[in-house]
C-alpha cells in the first residue's frame, strides 16, 4: 500500500470548527459523509490526500489510540495502517460482541459493535496499553492481543472467527 504524507497548514481548521474534531472526523471518512482520494490513520496522525493531491495531517493528540478491527470468517487483508477510504472486511454491517480487558484485567468495553460498511469496527482505546481483545458472534468466537503504543498498527485483520 502507498501512502502519501505531506505536512499540513498546521491549523487544522476545517467545516469541523477552529479545532478539528478528529473522531468526528475520522468517522465521517468511515461512513463517507465526506470524501478524499484517501484518508489513512497510523498511531499520530490522519493523512488526508484531496482530489488534487494536496496532503493535510492532523496530529492525534490526547490520551485515545484509533484502532479498527475487521472480524473475519474467510477472506482478509494485510494491512497495518488503516486506510478509512480503502480498507475493506469481509462482514459487513453485522453485529458482534467486543469484550476488552487492559493488562490488569480491567473491563475497557463489553458491548455489541456493529460493523459499518467497510467490515471494520472502529475504537479509541487508551494509548500506551496491551489489550486482550474477545469477539463473538454466535458460537464464533476469535481472541487477540493488541497494543496502542506509537507505532502500533491501526488496522487489525488477523482476527478469524472460528
Amino acid at each position: 500500500m502507498a501512502l502519501l504524507v505531506g505536512c499540513s497548514s498546521g491549523n487544522n481548521e476545517t467545516e469541523y470548527g477552529n479545532t478539528t474534531d478528529i473522531k468526528k472526523l475520522v468517522n465521517d471518512y468511515t461512513v463517507g459523509n465526506v470524501e478524499a482520494a484517501s484518508a489513512s490513520i497510523t498511531s499520530s496522525e490522519l493523512i488526508v490526500t484531496d482530489e488534487n493531491e494536496e496532503v493535510t495531517t492532523y496530529e492525534l493528540e490526547g490520551e485515545e489510540f484509533f484502532v479498527s478491527i475487521a472480524p473475519f470468517i474467510k477472506q482478509t487483508h494485510p494491512c497495518d495502517i488503516h486506510s478509512l477510504t480503502g480498507c475493506q472486511g469481509e462482514l459487513v454491517q453485522e453485529d458482534f460482541n467486543v469484550h476488552i480487558e487492559d493488562s490488569k484485567g480491567n473491563i475497557i468495553l463489553d458491548e455489541k459493535k456493529r460493523t459499518e460498511a467497510n467490515g471494520f469496527i472502529d475504537l479509541w482505546l487508551p494509548r500506551d496499553e496491551t489489550f486482550n481483545v474477545i469477539i463473538t458472534q454466535g458460537d464464533k468466537e476469535s481472541t487477540s492481543k493488541i497494543s496502542t503504543f506509537d507505532g502500533d498498527n491501526t488496522c487489525i485483520t488477523t482476527m478469524q472467527l472460528g
